[in-house]
């Protein structure tokens, strides 16, 4: 049987081997981490490690709140962050809306070459603002599109804000942004799903509850979780650098061999993530054909690819109703290998190929 070939690691990417160890340890050894006996402290010094651990990895001299993945931790950066207006940019995740009810939205200039946050509108929204707290990805998980935060953040702190930029898509894979309160969320690296971590410049920006972590949630501490967690990232860090060079230039050669005007999404973009329109066939009809040769791809975010309803992100970054209801999601992960994104190529020319003669 032809093996099947995995492209929706945006949605969640499998697990590495060293974060089953990892996990699988922690289960082993279980305490609560709070409890003063022997296996509690044992398990909190764990858990202190991982903290530690994954902090160095990610570069981060701030605070890390440990969370059940990047849901919660951009409801409390949203909800308890302390500050005034929210503000959040057209193209977040789902989370950040449920998160942030109510919020100004901050559209994208859809100008020349780049799907960048209005820069004239978030001016504008600064300036009668009171102290803001502002949401911008740092890549949209639908396109791959990435936004410049380095250059936005200046600008929002000189108004008195605060920047949450939502990471989940790129910790691990790229340097973290300069940004307040940052989210990342383990199973998009590797790491096992439901845990993640809210990185915290100054725990004085939020409202604390009581409970755990520092007294900013509530809940006992996923241990296993969070020992797969620092593992997935480190692996992540210790990558051989020849591998990745083969799998960034695999992704290069993919996207120069489309044809320009079948991939419409302009500006900085993640080699991690890529829409793509096909003509003449439906992103419901290419899903099908694609999963029954092999290929486990995806139309938009694993929140909404099941649903009917417009993209709203395609829509904000000026797509077509058209081409968006043509548009599938491709999405690459640590254990991706250039042959397989050579593979999916070919089997897209073929699809495409057979739509066109029966058009």
């Amino acid at each position: 049987m032809k093996k099947r070939i995995y492209l929706d690691h945006a949605a969640t990417t499998p697990m590495r081997p060293e974060a089953i160890a990892a996990v699988a340890e922690g289960m082993a050894r279980w305490a609560n981490p709070s409890s003063p006996h022997a296996e509690g402290r044992a398990a909190r010094a764990a858990l202190e490690g991982a903290r530690a651990r994954i902090k160095a990895a990610l570069g981060w001299t701030g605070e890390l709140i440990f969370t059940s993945g990047a849901s919660e931790a951009l409801w409390i950066a949203l909800s308890r962050a302390i500050g005034g207006d929210r503000l959040v940019s057209a193209v977040e995740h789902d989370a950040v809306f449920r998160a942030a009810p109510g919020a100004e939205i901050l559209p994208i200039e859809r100008s020349g070459s780049t799907n960048e946050i209005d820069g004239e509108a978030l001016s504008e929204a600064l300036g009668r603002m009171t102290r803001p707290v502002v949401a911008i990805q740092s890549t949209n998980s639908e396109t791959g599109i990435m936004q410049p935060i380095d250059k936005l953040a200046p600008m929002i702190r000189e108004r008195g804000g605060m920047l949450v930029s939502d990471c989940s898509q790129t910790a691990g894979k790229y340097a973290l942004p300069d940004a307040d309160l940052v989210v990342v969320s383990a199973h998009k690296l590797g790491g096992p799903p439901g845990i993640g971590a809210l990185l915290v410049r100054d725990l004085r920006m939020l409202d604390p509850t009581g409970g755990h972590e520092f007294g900013y949630r509530a809940g006992t501490e996923n241990l296993p979780g969070i020992l797969g967690f620092a593992e997935a990232l480190q692996a992540f860090a210790d990558e051989d650098e020849a591998i990745g060079q083969a799998r960034l230039a695999a992704f290069n050669d993919f996207m120069e061999r489309m044809d320009d005007n079948q991939v419409p999404f302009f500006g900085a973009h993640s080699h991690y993530i890529q829409a793509i329109p096909m003509p003449h066939l439906s992103a419901a009809a290419q899903l099908i054909r694609f999963d029954a040769m092999g290929f486990a791809v995806s139309a938009g975010s694993a929140c909404s690819s099941g649903t009917l309803k417009r993209s709203r992100a395609l829509a904000a970054f000026g797509v077509d109703e058209d081409t968006a209801s043509r548009t599938i999601r491709v999405s690459f992960g640590w254990n991706t290998t250039p042959d397989e994104i050579d593979a999916f190529r070919e089997a897209w020319l073929e699809v495409a190929q057979d739509a066109a003669k029966r058009a």
